[in-house]
């Protein structure tokens, strides 16, 4: 049988089977599969982004699937999920909680938001003030909340998959410069093709594929995922050029910011958890460029003189990849 394949052992435990990476990530995008046809990449990334333990902004119009696609890997995984509707008067503490006084206690309680839980689906991110946008940091980064000074652990695997609307859409406010730069990965659905549309038209005709999605693995099953994909070798070759993308876009005069620390720290683990997709056990250059696009592209702000000129980020990561030359050997 193919596919990397991991012991995932605990203090005090006796070692259990094998973890077939790749075997188990592929029943979970088979089922999400069953739900969203047609966008076999897309649905690869989202698995990317959930094994590299980040988060998943997925933006694109209005009625393309994007909420459906949020929904399916979430129900496809047996863990705690939730689901916040972005809207203009939503509150910062309708994310995180808010600590209540308890008249008979004489104290004063915690009461935890949304944001409790291993899948959150943020629908329509953009639609919500900065203020509230900004609740997300903590959450995404430290994956704690804090609140009244008091620090709240959230539970693992922790993943928020946000769905946005283009921006010269009525009613949006762009995502500040730090939110975005938590987001792992971004992922356009783009439109389906014919047969897949066809098909949903006779599919979707008197039934919802989503009542009926049954999850394939649970939060346990995805730590172990998790933790196996960060144990996969990366040589210094790879991560030399890893820090050269990154750094050239800091470099590129088409830029006005260019990539952070953070930026290559993230682009490092999907590029492990795409190996692992691909049953491999080590990191290849080729995963990293695959990824540099999905990775680093909605992080960087171009210069003003190069949007006139029709340019985007997407050109400029295109262009690095291509000219960068690209590590041999392992």
């Amino acid at each position: 049988m193919g596919g990397v394949t991991e012991v995932t052992r605990t203090p005090g435990e006796v070692t259990g089977p094998p973890v077939d990476i790749a075997a188990a990530a592929g029943r979970i995008a088979a089922n999400v599969g069953r739900v969203v046809q047609g966008k076999d990449a897309v649905v690869r990334l989202a698995l990317v982004t959930l094994l590299a333990e980040g988060h998943l902004l997925i933006e694109d119009v209005p009625g393309v699937g994007k909420t459906t696609l949020a929904k399916a890997l979430a129900a496809s995984v047996d863990a705690t999920v939730r689901r916040i509707q972005f809207t203009p008067d939503l509150l910062p503490s309708d994310v995180t909680g808010v600590a209540v006084y308890d008249q008979e206690s004489r104290e004063f309680e915690f009461k935890p938001g949304a944001i409790f839980a291993n899948v959150v689906v943020a629908d329509e991110i953009n639609r919500a003030s900065p203020k509230t946008q900004s609740a997300l940091l903590e959450c995404m980064e430290e994956r704690q909340v804090t609140v009244d000074g008091v620090s709240y652990e959230l539970a693992r695997p922790f993943l928020v998959m946000a769905t946005q609307n283009p921006l010269e859409m009525e009613g949006t406010y762009p995502l500040p410069e730090a939110q975005r730069d938590r987001f792992t990965t971004r992922v356009s659905m783009g439109y389906p093709d014919r047969t897949a549309e066809l098909a949903m038209l006779d599919d979707r005709a008197t039934t919802d594929p989503l009542a009926d999605l049954e999850p394939v693995a649970d939060a346990a099953s995805v730590r172990d995922l998790i933790a196996a994909v960060g144990r996969l070798h990366v040589s210094e070759n790879v991560r030399r050029y890893v820090v050269d993308l990154v750094e050239g876009t800091r470099r590129s005069p088409a830029l006005r910011l260019g990539a952070s620390p953070r930026a290559g720290l993230q682009l490092l683990r999907a590029a492990r958890a795409s190996a692992a997709l691909a049953g491999r056990d080590m990191v290849l250059a080729d995963d990293v460029k695959e990824l540099a696009g999905p990775v680093l592209a909605h992080r960087l702000l171009m210069a003003p003189e190069s949007v006139g000129g029709g340019r985007t980020a997407e050109h400029v990561v295109a262009e690095l990849v291509v000219t960068l030359p690209v590590p041999r050997g392992r």
